[in-house]
């Protein structure tokens, strides 16, 4: 079994900086993974041609389940707000996406925890701190039928706040507590290796920089996991035709 992370940029291509949804269909396609989480995903929003890239992205990869989850509703450079999962549909949001090759027997959101104002963050290479807000962050969880039973996959995309991502990793694997095992959690989590491990006790089944997508230099992009999933191979970060980050994907198996 194959799974894979990627932060797809809403499907925006850096070279070009257009989205071209035959574009992001052709890169899921190429992935070929049997489980994807997808970060950074737009649904009826202007600057991605007002597609569904969840849809786009289930199509190609032949995905039996999916399911979207909006973390902001509104259009960039407009008005934002918090998603609470009872916006209209067609309208337009921002968010996370979570597909399968395996049925999924059920879902689970979970909204974690946001900063109320801003505060000082030191960004790689600018002469001193600036300060920052965030945007509402979210986490999809699904158990999974997979070929040796049920087991639980769960795709976030963490704050970029150091200190307050670590929080909300920790907050998301204790909601998970008690779910059925194995559990893998995948995402963007705006953080180093080390610390992914560390705050949220899971072990890392792939270890490739991912970040930025033309010159790796850091892993933000990782997949974690516990209770009898080990990888089979070497993870590998791929390099597609859009986005900042590069994929990450890893072959796994049970036991």
């Amino acid at each position: 079994m194959r799974i894979a992370t990627f932060n797809i940029l809403h499907g925006r291509s850096p070279a070009d900086d257009r989205v071209d949804v035959e574009r992001l269909a052709a890169a899921v396609k190429a992935l070929d993974a049997d489980v994807l989480g997808l970060q950074e995903v737009d649904r009826d929003q202007p600057r991605s041609l007002g597609a569904d890239l969840t849809a786009v992205a289930a199509e190609a990869m032949g995905a039996v389940d999916s399911q979207f989850v909006a973390a902001l509703a509104g259009t960039p450079g407009g008005t934002w707000m918090a998603a609470t999962g009872d916006e209209q549909p067609g309208s337009a949001s921002y968010g996370i996406a979570l597909l399968s090759r395996c049925p999924v027997v059920s879902w689970r959101v979970v909204r974690l925890p946001a900063l109320r104002s801003r505060v000082p963050v030191w960004f790689r290479g600018a002469p001193r701190p600036v300060l920052a807000g965030d945007e509402p962050r979210v986490a999809v969880a699904a158990v999974l039928e997979g070929p040796a039973g049920h087991f639980t996959v769960a795709n976030t995309h963490l704050s970029f706040v150091p200190g307050w991502n670590r929080l909300q990793l920790s907050r998301l694997v204790r909601s998970l507590e008690g779910t059925r095992e194995p559990l893998v959690l995948m995402g963007d989590l705006n953080m180093e290796r080390r610390q992914a491990v560390r705050g949220s006790g899971l072990a890392s089944l792939a270890a490739a920089p991912t970040f930025p997508a033309d010159a790796p230099s850091r892993q933000l992009d990782h997949v974690l996991a516990r209770g009898g999933m080990t990888a089979t191979g070497p993870a590998e970060a791929v390099r597609l035709q859009l986005s900042d980050h590069r994929a990450l994907v890893v072959p796994v198996g049970f036991g």
